[in-house]
């Protein structure tokens, strides 16, 4: 067996260095007093994740309500106008028109203000349609509701209730 060069023994010394100090920093963590926690709690490991698909219709509903909080949240009307006219059948727009007009309110939204959080669940689909409970989270903590269903064909938003 042949001795390893210099420049070989080198380079396992600093692997091995590597190594360890990996293995020193994913095992330590300080709590904002300094000291060092016994045990990482494993929820801090959890990171968060969104998925979705374009063909499904339940997707679309959730990728409309995060895009059109995001707009509306930021002040931009003429996105918000876009979602709209992209993810909105033609009839549920000239509905929400008559209903912001009556109600001074948004009709996506059922409100005048903007929720700090969304939440999108399924509640199943059946003829034709996809339908999904959006909870609504503002200041204060209070939440509302919102029935919304998409046509499975179209994959549109083709009803939004309170």
């Amino acid at each position: 067996m042949s001795k390893p060069t210099a420049e070989r023994t080198a380079s396992l010394t600093l692997a091995a260095a590597a190594v360890l100090t990996l293995a020193f920093v994913a095992t330590t963590s300080a709590s904002a007093d300094g000291s060092t926690p016994k045990e990482a709690p494993a929820a801090a490991a959890a990171l968060p994740s969104v998925s979705g698909s374009p063909e499904a219709a339940f997707t679309r509903i959730a990728d409309f309500y995060g895009s059109y909080i995001d707009a509306v949240y930021d002040g931009d009307g003429r996105t918000a106008d876009r979602l709209r006219a992209s993810y909105l059948s033609e009839p549920l727009r000239a509905e929400l028109r008559k209903w912001e007009e009556t109600n001074h309110a948004d009709g996506v939204l059922r409100a005048q203000n903007v929720p700090l959080q969304w939440k999108v669940a399924s509640t199943g689909s059946g003829t034709g349609r996809t339908n999904a409970t959006v909870t609504l989270t503002w200041g204060g903590g209070d939440t509302t509701k919102v029935f919304v269903q998409a046509d499975l064909a179209t994959r549109k938003i083709v009803s939004i209730r309170d």
